[in-house]
Parts: structure tokens; sequence; C-alpha cells
């Protein structure tokens, strides 16, 4: 029996399965889940309505299941539309989980094209596809190393 809030079998597998430096991609609704992610990645689909299931949910489950290094979220580049706008009110719901979860790891946005590169990476290992609908909610996790 698990002891963490796990309990979706794939992803339990390709965690299990991962790596140190392994890269987590939880997608919001508005990913384009299809075109951009790793050759190296499964797909689990979890959008079953919008807004169900978050990438805040997911994130804080997820942080139950495995060590991470790094957090980072998709940076809005400077002539888009919403980068007038501050952060994504999604983001300090990111910075709650992790303060909730006595973590150390900041919140780091990466630039969007940027963060595609990465995701198109060989250790890009796992994209769970989410129904949010909050704009900028993507999160890319960095698997770290078990220590105990």
């Amino acid at each position: 029996m698990l002891k963490h809030r796990l309990i979706h079998p794939k992803i339990n597998e390709v965690l299990g399965q991962a790596g140190h430096h392994a890269l987590i991609l939880i997608a919001d609704g508005n990913y384009p889940v299809s075109t951009k992610r790793g050759l190296n990645a499964e797909l689990v689909s979890l959008n079953l309505a919008p807004g169900i299931v978050t990438c805040a949910q997911v994130l804080e489950t997820l942080l139950t299941a495995a060590p991470v290094d790094r957090v980072n979220t998709m940076g809005i580049p400077e002539d888009d539309a919403y980068a007038h706008k501050g952060e994504p009110p999604v983001w300090n719901e990111f910075r709650k989980i992790l303060r909730a979860t006595r973590s150390k790891l900041k919140l780091e946005p990466i630039q969007k094209w940027d963060f595609y590169d990465l995701v198109a990476s060989p250790d890009h290992v796992l994209t769970i596809q989410t129904g949010d609908q909050a704009l900028w909610a993507n999160v890319l996790l960095t698997i770290g190393c078990r220590e105990k």
C-alpha cells in the first residue's frame, strides 16, 4: 500500500522509473500537449472537464510522491498582452503549496520558448494534462535525489 497521496498507477510507474534530473510537466488546459513534449514523455490526461483537475492539485499531490529539485513556471514574454497585468494569480497558489509542504524550493519562471525547449528534451518523462483554466499555470518539475 502506498503511503503518499498519489494513487494514479501510470503516474506512480513513471515516477518510479524517473531518475535525477527527469522532467515532469503539469500542463494547464491551454498547453499544446500534442506538439510540445519530449520524445520520451508519457502523457497522462487528467482533463475531465474545464477546471477539473487543476495544476495546483496535481503539484500538491506530486510533492508528496517524489523529491523535487526545481519548480519552474512558464514565464510570460514581454510582448504578450498578459505581461502588463503582473504575475498570474495561480503562481501565488503554487507558492502557498510549496510553503505548506515546508519546501525550500522557489517558484522560478523560465521564458516561454526556453520552457518549450526544456520540455522537448530527452529528460522530459511525463506530461500530466489537466483541465486547468488558469492562465500561465504550466509547471515543470525537475526530479531530485532520494536522500533517505
